[in-house]
């Protein structure tokens, strides 16, 4: 029961045998806490925009009660907690606008679209937030200077407890809904939600001083926030501009080499070119095939190519893929047998006897599981240790009626070098088999 009641809050880790799927590319896990920048693992799903917008209205309502206060009381400190709480609900607006211009198709004068006014939108935000937080800063700096008494301490300390409140409740509903939808960077945002409500308490405690006979608790209060709001201003800046500038991440691009290179007829990926619309991704990608190949054979191969990226990477909404013919002596991928991959692990239990690896299939990889024994009713989920204390849940279906051998219907993601767990059930009987998954030492992704 209480168990149940921290997860619901966000404070524990749900049970990994459930059937989820973090499938973390890129540098999905890396995510930071800025305005003016959606991540496209949250923008993506109808979940995330949900919890996004919801988040909008609570962190609105509750800087619009706190404005009220400072405009009767003359807090700076709950000033710079308004401001910080309006740049947290502002995150909503780019994307709203996006999906605005989003319906109008392309034209011949915008051939891509209107995803970049998101961009745009994300600029205009930090624009303001900057602008706000210089306004807290020099009225904080000024009631150090000048000092002036400040009015209605009781509320200001209840408007720091509303923000506190605010947050946290944002903060369980991020996390609640990003695991729903496997999502790290919702949950990271939910963390930051955590962290933003300990800065409005921050407000309690500067009333709190203010009470007690230290006047410049209050503007060192607000100081100290305006500080942290610069911190997010730098962080969010960085993030708008390198999309404005055609900026991805490296891993990003890795991820798209690696699935293209899973399709069996590609000898060699000769270019990956990538950049965001908005929230969306488009590339572009060259691929060495067989010089013989036909043009419907080529088709084919571009066809599967995409096919990859979309099971790879959520966010992307187009893909373009040109096949060139190879060239010298270039080796065909080994794939049926997968040089690549780990070397195969046995596991054994009460419920079950086989081997566990990763395989190649004409859909990408696979993890497969060969049972020389399982219990007939058994549900069978592989979870592996990411970092950050992320788990990786994939579970196997048979491929017949048969149970001799268990396949899972997405790819693991990458590194394949891991600490992971068969989790096994059946009826109220658990069992979990330990295994590891080394790389081998010429593996390159």
């Amino acid at each position: 029961m209480l168990h149940s009641a921290l997860v619901w809050l966000g404070f524990a880790e749900p049970d990994t045998h459930a059937h989820g799927h973090h499938h973390g590319h890129g540098d999905a896990g890396k995510h930071g806490h800025t305005h003016g920048v959606i991540d496209p693992t949250i923008a993506t799903t109808e979940r995330g925009i949900w919890a996004i917008k919801w988040s909008f209205i609570i962190l609105g309502l509750t800087a619009a009660l706190q404005l009220v206060i400072v405009l009767l009381s003359g807090s700076v400190a709950l000033l710079a907690d308004t401001i910080h709480n309006v740049g947290d609900a502002a995150t909503a607006v780019p994307l709203w606008i996006a999906f605005l211009f989003a319906r109008r198709k392309p034209s011949a004068r915008f051939t891509y679209g209107l995803g970049r006014v998101e961009d745009l939108a994300g600029v205009v935000i930090v624009a303001i937030i900057l602008f706000s937080a210089l306004v807290a800063g020099y009225e904080a700096i000024d009631r150090l200077i000048n000092p002036q008494p400040i009015s209605l301490l009781g509320w200001v300390a209840v408007a720091g407890v509303v923000g506190f409140l605010g947050n946290e409740a944002v903060a369980v509903y991020r996390i609640r809904v990003g695991r729903q939808i496997n999502s790290a960077a919702l949950i990271a945002d939910g963390y930051h939600a955590r962290t933003d409500g300990l800065t409005s308490l921050a407000v309690v405690l500067g009333a709190v001083g203010v009470w007690l006979g230290f006047p410049l608790a209050d503007p060192v209060v607000g100081l100290l926030i305006t500080i942290a709001i610069f911190g997010i201003v730098w962080q969010s800046a960085k993030a708008v501009f390198t999309r404005m500038l055609d900026g991805v991440e490296p891993g990003l691009i890795e991820e798209i080499r690696h699935a293209a290179e899973h399709v069996t007829a590609v000898h060699r990926v000769l270019d990956v070119r990538a950049r965001w619309l908005g929230h969306r991704l488009s590339t572009e990608l060259d691929v060495a095939i067989d010089g013989d190949a036909t043009v419907r054979e080529a088709e084919t191969v571009s066809s599967a190519i995409e096919r990859q990226l979309l099971a790879h990477i959520p966010a992307l909404s187009v893909a373009h893929v040109r096949v060139r013919p190879a060239s010298g002596t270039i080796h065909r991928h080994e794939h049926a047998g997968h040089h690549h991959a780990p070397d195969p692990v046995p596991v054994s239990g009460a419920l079950t006897e086989g081997v566990i690896e990763i395989i190649d299939t004409p859909d990408g990889e696979r993890f497969r599981f060969t049972a020389a024994r399982l219990t007939p009713g058994t549900e069978v989920v592989v979870a592996i240790d990411r970092p950050d204390s992320q788990v990786e849940t994939l579970p196997l279906a048979a491929l017949d009626d048969g149970l001799s051998e268990l396949l899972s219907a997405v790819a693991p993601a990458e590194p394949h070098e891991f600490e992971a767990r068969l989790l096994l059930q059946r009826g109220d009987h658990k069992e979990v088999l330990p295994f590891r998954m080394i790389e081998p030492a010429d593996h390159t992704h």
